[in-house]
């Protein structure tokens, strides 16, 4: 279970190292539930860019990868409550995701954050769209969903094809720990291993950030996810927003890797039912997209959030039909 909490944490916490050097001033701020902690990266005068973590339970400690970014922008990330540098309530009935919609709009209010971008990678993609969709638009001048849980049905369809190409032997061990209910098992853990190093974690990270002062939380993790990646045991497991993306309104990303446990052929028809929205695929990269491309990561954000805001002062900000079409 252990070599598992690994392998998650750095599937959650996102993977950096030599960010750029960038001015950053770091507080506390209280929501709904107890303190939160926060840093903003750069000092840029462009529109903010508010950064969500993975997990449930992971940490904002990888999301200094895109800390290059704030020569242009402040660019802002957080460590939800209950893990990394924030409070750790005893609470368990904290851990839903009405509430961590409420703790990132009082987070927002608090930062004076009136227009920002808003990215989130894996859980951070599914708070990040739930967020729109819940509080409205209002501000949110584009979003970034890099990998994003939108769907748990989808996403479990897709972890079983993709378990069904592992090696007929590890499929055993998953399939019968499964039902033993002993996810737990050294067995069960090295089967693991395997369907992670084809989809999530996929090489070794080119930029990999390491905040040991800041734990990722498997608690929250197991609560409302569960004990796997591909396997959903936790209250999310009915969440789904398949049937809202066409609500979603403002200028939109998705981001997914040819190898990504998010499947890259389920992202884009994700990305086909928001108005514009646009889909990009990073080729050779599993989940971790960000640590294994990092450069190539940050460009594809960058310029994306660049279109939108020269679309936003010529007046053309593509949302009809046919320029969703062009955008892909």
């Amino acid at each position: 279970m252990r070599f598992i909490s690994i392998l998650l944490t750095a599937l959650i916490l996102g993977f950096c190292a030599n960010a750029a050097e960038v001015e950053r001033s770091s507080g506390f701020i209280n929501v709904p539930g107890g303190p939160v902690w926060y840093e903003i990266m750069g000092s840029g005068d462009g529109t903010p860019l508010l950064t969500l973590h993975g997990g449930p339970g992971g940490t904002s400690c990888g999301l200094q990868v895109l800390a290059p970014l704030g020569d242009t922008r402040p660019v802002i990330r957080y460590d939800q409550l209950g893990t990394g540098r924030s409070g750790r309530p005893k609470d368990s009935n904290l851990w839903n995701r009405d509430r961590f919609v409420e703790e990132l709009d009082t987070l927002r209010r608090e930062l004076g954050l009136t227009e920002m971008h808003l990215l989130g990678h894996s859980w951070g993609g599914a708070l990040a769209a739930y967020y729109v969709l819940e509080k409205g638009d209002d501000g949110i001048k584009s979003l970034i969903l890099s990998s994003p849980l939108i769907s748990t049905p989808t996403w479990i369809a897709d972890a079983n094809l993709l378990r069904h190409q592992l090696p007929k032997d590890v499929q055993a061990v998953l399939d019968e720990q499964e039902r033993l209910g002993t996810t737990d098992s050294e067995a069960y853990r090295i089967a693991t291993a395997k369907f992670y190093a084809r989809h999530v974690t996929r090489g070794d990270a080119v930029e990999a950030f390491s905040c040991p002062d800041a734990p990722w939380n498997p608690q929250i993790y197991n609560q409302m996810w569960g004990p796997t990646e591909f396997y959903a045991t936790g209250s999310l497991g009915n969440f789904d927003l398949t049937a809202r993306l066409s609500q979603i309104h403002v200028p939109t990303l998705f981001i997914a890797g040819e190898f990504d446990e998010a499947r890259p052929e389920t992202i884009a028809k994700f990305s086909r039912a928001v108005p514009g929205a646009k889909f990009v695929e990073i080729a050779g990269v599993g989940h971790a997209s960000a640590s294994r491309a990092p450069k190539l990561y940050r460009r594809i954000i960058k310029e994306f959030i660049d279109q939108v805001e020269r679309n936003a002062v010529n007046g053309t900000v593509k949302t009809d039909e046919k320029n969703a079409e062009q955008a892909r």
